[in-house]
């Protein structure tokens, strides 16, 4: 029977629906055979007679008929359910009515026939609905449960991993069903340690037992980990770490038993027989910080349909922009970088289909030429500028190179966007632009200056004809183009980006440590990338339906509350199954130039205004008017020029707030390191 059904289930559909139906109309003569047998009825003629043959004929007319009227064919039987299962009822009922009126009729009208009555009937319909519907179900039970996969993968002698699951039962349920019709066979679920604290300890789902409860999970674990080498694998419900406080305390313990740690995020391709999609355990998830659902529909009806062009677009919230917006439908995404490695990388993380909307351009952001042509060319309707140097101890250095990318870059291409007619700009900026203390921090809140400065104007300067910043004129020109809005969405550090805690505390930790921190104190607001991304979406969204009073031209996130550093380097220690201060050595090297111990979001001389969308508020801030821009941007040109990094950055310090010129600028705002003359 086995080797029947998986014959029958590798043929092409429309060959396996005529099977099925030869099938049924062949169980339905058995029917008729077993009917008369079972309630010893005797015929008065020959079954086998012509008028038999033409009973018979007439019979397999009527089922074929009414099985096709009632669904019978129209159902994948790998996913039949009780409606299903009723379409069999039905059309076995009906066959079995219309052939007792068609006795009747043929009874009054021609000839008596002896042997036949009702009770042929009703044990015809028992064993029809019977004999058809056993097939179908050892079909489903195959495909659910000790399906001939399983049993040739234990015939084969495959290694599978041996896991445990750790979540709720109705989750368990689906994982210990899915991990046992997967192929190739990847692993089997053990035992569950469920989330919920009134589980029923030592029950079973699908015979896999319940072996723990909260808030024991911890220390069985321990003990389960010690009492066998086989565990290979702990898998994690989706959204247990926001369910459970010891959640990195029991990656820990896996890990340090050399078990992998991976999380349950869903399904796919159940059209194959269901697999799971486990995600890698990652840092965001074990700090726990709790992450905003995203409204993907609000943010899909503002991209999809649209042409988006990231600058900056191979770098770590680039990339990751550039991917949600293919994936909510945008019409085309234009990817402006200067690393042709970065966007390579991008290139290789895009899914096939996605491809032919992406179009990858090598360039400078500083170069207003090369960018008006692409913008020209292009058409955008919102150009996210990510572009940007933020490096804070690099820049304290290459303070000329932070200048020209992260003010004038950001110039260019907000002057192009202008040009162009670009309905929607929108700068990514950082919190190291409240009270900066870096050249980073001031080079951000000057682009958060000119972007804001230009949203109040709903306009934008053309300035330095000649070649922009490389042009060094002396003068400024403006011309005004009405249209397009400007934004700067503010927040703070993104788990996994390049150059972050995480990353390099990863591979200090590979290489064996030691581990190390500027200051014991020092905190930090960290986000997930994927959900900093939706809400700089969501930003742009809740800003194009905004006009006059409430209009903002700077948003920020809310980042939950700062992290300590030491937690995550201790933290991050422990899941790789080491002990920190003993395995791995934590060493403070003191903070570096331009670094503060606490980043704020925003400063005491800005309102924070609740917006009615979550995680997202508007800034009302002091705004430097364009014509102090216009005075200062040539001033800044010439001190590049001189490399006099003090002027440079007394220039910038002018900007900062909209009453405070260079030399008013409070002294925290602008310690000695950052104005030191380079």
């Amino acid at each position: 029977m086995t080797s029947y059904v998986e014959a029958v289930s590798g043929l092409r559909p429309k060959m396996r629906r005529a099977i099925i139906m030869v099938q049924d109309l062949v169980m339905v003569l058995v029917a008729v055979a077993l009917s008369l047998i079972l309630s010893q009825s005797r015929l008065s003629f020959d079954a086998f007679s012509s008028g038999g043959l033409a009973c018979w004929a007439l019979i397999v007319l009527i089922a074929h008929l009414l099985f096709r009227y009632c669904g019978l064919y129209n159902t994948v039987w790998r996913f039949a359910s009780t409606p299903d299962f009723f379409n069999i009822l039905k059309g076995c009922g009906s066959l079995t009515v219309v052939l007792y009126l068609a006795s009747l009729a043929f009874r009054s009208f021609f000839q008596p026939v002896a042997g036949l009555n009702e009770r042929q009937f009703i044990v015809f319909f028992l064993v029809s609905f019977t004999i058809i519907s056993a097939p179908r179900l050892y079909y489903r039970f195959l495909r659910d449960g000790a399906s001939w996969r399983i049993l040739r993968r234990a015939s084969s002698g495959a290694p599978v991993k041996q896991a445990l699951f750790i979540g709720r039962l109705s989750e368990a349920d689906v994982i210990v069903r899915f991990t046992r019709t997967s192929v190739p066979a990847e692993y089997a679920i053990a035992g569950i340690m469920a989330t919920e604290s009134d589980a029923p300890l030592g029950t079973r789902i699908q015979s896999v037992p319940v072996v723990a409860l909260r808030p024991r999970l911890v220390e069985v674990l321990e003990e389960y980990v010690k009492g066998t080498e086989n565990l290979d694998l702990l898998i994690f419900g989706n959204g247990v770490e926001r369910e459970i406080e010891d959640y990195a305390e029991l990656v820990r313990v896996a890990r340090h038993s050399g078990i992998a740690v991976v999380q349950f995020s869903g399904l796919s391709e159940l059209g194959q027989g269901g697999k799971l999609v486990l995600d890698a355990v990652e840092m965001e998830t074990i700090m726990r910080r709790s992450a905003v659902a995203s409204d993907t529909t609000r943010i899909g009806a503002f991209v999809g349909g649209k042409r988006v062009l990231v600058t900056g677009g191979a770098g770590s919230i680039g990339r990751i922009l550039v991917k949600r917006s293919l994936e909510l439908g945008a019409d085309a995404v234009l990817v402006a970088d200067n690393s042709e490695f970065g966007i390579f990388q991008l290139d290789q993380l895009i899914d096939e289909k996605d491809r032919d909307r992406l179009t990858s351009r090598i360039v400078d952001v500083t170069n207003r030429s090369h960018m008006m042509r692409l913008v020209s060319e292009f058409k955008p309707s919102i150009l996210f500028h990510a572009a940007a140097l933020k490096h804070v101890p690099l820049l304290e250095e290459n303070w000329e190179a932070a200048i020209e990318t992260n003010v004038f870059g950001t110039l260019a291409c907000a002057e192009v966007a202008a040009e162009c007619g670009v309905p929607q700009f929108l700068l990514i900026s950082s919190d190291k632009a409240v009270d900066p203390t870096s050249v980073l921090g001031v080079t951000k809140r000057a682009a958060e200056q000119i972007v804001s400065s230009l949203h109040e104007n709903h306009s934008a300067p053309s300035l330095f004809h000649a070649g922009g910043l490389n042009g060094h004129h002396a003068g400024v020109s403006a011309v005004h183009r009405p249209g397009t809005k400007f934004i700067a969405v503010r927040f703070g550090n993104v788990f996994g980006s390049n150059g972050s805690v995480a990353t390099i505390f990863q591979g200090q930790i590979e290489a064996g440590g030691p581990v190390t921190i500027t200051d014991r104190r020092m905190t930090r607001y960290f986000m997930t990338v994927a959900e900093a991304v939706d809400l700089v979406i969501m930003s742009a969204a809740d800003a194009e339906q905004r006009q006059g009073r409430d209009d903002y031209a700077i948003y920020m996130l809310d980042m939950g509350k700062p992290v300590p550093i030491l937690e995550v380097a201790e933290t991050m220690i422990r899941m790789a199954g080491k002990s920190p201060y003993t395995d791995i050595p934590i060493r403070f090297t003191g903070i570096r130039p331009g670094e503060k111990l606490h980043e704020t979001l925003h400063g005491d001389n800005e309102e924070v205004v609740k917006l009615d969308t979550a995680k997202v508020f508007g800034l009302r801030t002091d705004v430097v008017e364009w014509p102090r821009i216009e005075v200062a941007l040539p001033a800044l040109v010439a001190a590049i020029h001189d490399r006099d990094k003090g002027a440079a950055l007394a220039i910038l310090a002018g900007l900062y707030r909209a009453q405070e010129s260079a030399a008013d600028v409070p002294g925290q705002a602008l310690p000695k390191t950052v104005g030191q003359i380079g």
